[in-house]
């Protein structure tokens, strides 16, 4: 069930997004009783209509035959109720046939279906990334055939960039754009791992993929983007073949395809040679929504894990005087579950303050705010996406550990959003690159100067003075030492991510009393901040003594108390 009370106390009372929105020309009559209408209805859509397929796509899975993928059963239906009732359009623009709402709305409908569904949510998942790129990069010609097709979901999209040798090296493509005489392209070559390559859930599949022209220069720099549907504009079957679909430890319910192009038509999307500046308009829009998977589907399991701690009896707990107690009552579960809440209420602040900075970076009549704006985005989206998958995944497998036994069992659930929350420490970058991406491409390469100016923004203290010191300490032993921001990035960024998290949770603190928040608020101080003195030694420990000033703070953490 979607947890719209704590959603809707983080949106209004925390970040008070009704006035951030309500600021913004384009949402200026979007108030918080049509905000909460919508998510209102979002939720029931999710609970009634996407939830209850959740077993069957896994156990059933999709099946392929002849280069066709039957989805399971129900998927279909689930979809076109879902595009008709007009959810994947919610913060697309009004002239694209969408409804033009703030895309925070969007975001937490994408995190309630995530925690549902995760293998059916899997195939709208990337229409808004396409219709941004498409939007930004497209041809006035491929906006009039496309974009009000993927603005309202009635076509999917899917996004081809990796091939059998090149993973994460994009630079290593090797499929080709070859031009026609009548200004279209012919391309050739194979992708793999393309999520929802081929399916039945709508008549068209718009595949946005990466290749490179005839006189194109090697690497990175020389990659295009074309557009290349399913079933072209005469209606004819372009040569797009889905080879195989493969055989995964989670998401039975979406098909990873193995995607062959043969002299399939298509069509520029952007500037020759430029095909990364408008593939990862794309990226960027999944990864935030990648982030908010781990929030939805770590919620899902805590809710699991939770109702199961509430009925299962075993043993006296430590006060205790008579027979077994609910296990809800020992302190080992109590500190699985308030821990995964803490991460869960912190994550949800940062992803939502995120999704509100997008509309402030496109849309605030405020140079400085736009700015201010862009700076977060681009620096907290990799930490959300790294941080809240990790955690996904891992917070999921201890919300296993309250079931005991029967949590590997299928019958529970649990177990299923464990297989489910793995993959998405890997794709839209892994979680390696995030961290690559924040320190090296973003951090270092500005000699971290937006990361000072985000960082000092934040009330102060000594974690966040300690970050701020090994980052300038990070910029000026770098130079002197290629290898060192890689062996450092994945601990940078959990530091950053346990700085802002702490930052969150100051926020939720000053917003309400309400005991409900008050046992994640000292699980998070006691058990998960802790971690970000630990990430800052690591950092310290691989710089040279000359780069460290200050000696490392030490913190004492509160003791959990007891709730009544």
């Amino acid at each position: 069930m979607a947890a719209l009370t704590d959603i809707t106390f983080i949106l209004c009372d925390v970040l008070q997004a009704p006035a951030q929105w309500q600021a913004l020309p384009p949402f200026a009559d979007t108030d918080a009783d049509l905000a909460l209408q919508v998510l209102d209805e979002a939720g029931k859509f999710v609970a009634n209509v996407v939830a209850p397929l959740q077993r069957a796509g896994d156990e059933i899975g999709c099946r392929f035959e002849a280069g066709q993928v039957a989805t399971p059963p129900g998927f279909k239906a689930a979809y076109q109720a879902f595009w008709q009732a007009g959810w994947p359009s919610l913060s697309c623009a009004v002239e694209d046939g969408g409804q033009g709402l703030p895309a925070v709305l969007e975001g937490v409908l994408f995190e309630m279906l995530a925690g549902a569904n995760h293998g059916w949510t899997m195939a709208p998942g990337l229409l808004h990334g396409a219709y941004a790129c498409l939007k930004h990069h497209g041809s006035d010609a491929l906006k009039e055939a496309y974009l009000e097709k993927i603005a309202t979901g009635e076509w999917l999209a899917t996004m081809c960039l990796t091939e059998a040798h090149a993973g994460s090296d994009l630079g290593l493509v090797r499929t080709k754009g070859t031009p026609l005489p009548d200004g279209s392209f012919a391309v050739n070559g194979s992708k793999i791992f393309i999520s929802g390559g081929e399916h039945d859930l709508t008549d068209n599949i718009v595949h946005l993929v990466l290749a490179r022209l005839p006189d194109a220069p090697v690497g990175p720099k020389g990659l295009s983007l074309f557009l290349v549907p399913k079933v072209l504009p005469d209606g004819s079957r372009n040569a797009v073949v889905c080879e195989r679909i493969e055989e995964k430890m989670g998401l039975h319910g979406s098909p990873t395809c193995v995607m062959r192009f043969d002299d399939a038509i298509g069509w520029p999307v952007g500037e020759p040679n430029k095909g990364l500046n408008a593939m990862f308009v794309m990226m960027n829009a999944a990864r935030l929504h990648v982030g908010l998977q781990g929030v939805g589907l770590l919620e899902a399991a805590w809710q699991k894990a939770h109702a199961y701690a509430q009925e299962r009896r075993q043993m006296r707990a430590p006060t205790s005087a008579h027979g077994p107690d609910l296990i809800s009552e020992h302190p080992a579960i109590r500190r699985i579950l308030a821990t995964q809440r803490a991460w869960i209420d912190g994550g949800r602040v940062l992803a939502y303050h995120t999704a509100l900075q997008l509309d402030v970076a496109a849309h605030s009549p405020d140079a400085t705010q736009r700015a201010a704006a862009q700076r977060w985005c681009a620096l907290v989206t990799p930490v959300l996406k790294a941080a809240m998958t990790d955690q996904a995944f891992s917070g999921a497998s201890a919300c296993l550990q309250v079931f005991g036994g029967h949590g590997y069992i299928r019958e529970w659930g649990i177990e299923q959003i464990v297989r489910d929350a793995r993959v998405a420490m890997i794709y839209e970058g892994t979680n390696e690159i995030q961290a690559i991406d924040l320190l090296v491409r973003k951090v270092l390469a500005d000699g971290g100067v937006a990361i000072r100016a985000l960082l000092a923004d934040l009330p102060g203290d000594a974690r966040r003075d300690a970050l701020i010191e090994l980052t300038q300490a990070l910029v000026l032993a770098a130079p002197g030492d290629p290898e060192l921001p890689y062996w450092v990035a994945d601990d940078y960024l959990r530091a950053v991510a346990l700085v802002l998290l702490d930052w969150a949770w100051g926020r939720i603190r000053a917003s309400s009393t309400d005991a409900r928040w008050t046992e994640p608020a000292q699980a998070f101080q006691t058990w998960v901040l802790p971690e970000c003195d630990m990430r800052l030694a690591i950092m310290r420990q691989r710089l040279p003594q000359k780069f460290i000033r200050n000696k490392p703070p030490v913190h004492m953490a509160p003791a959990l108390t007891a709730i009544d």
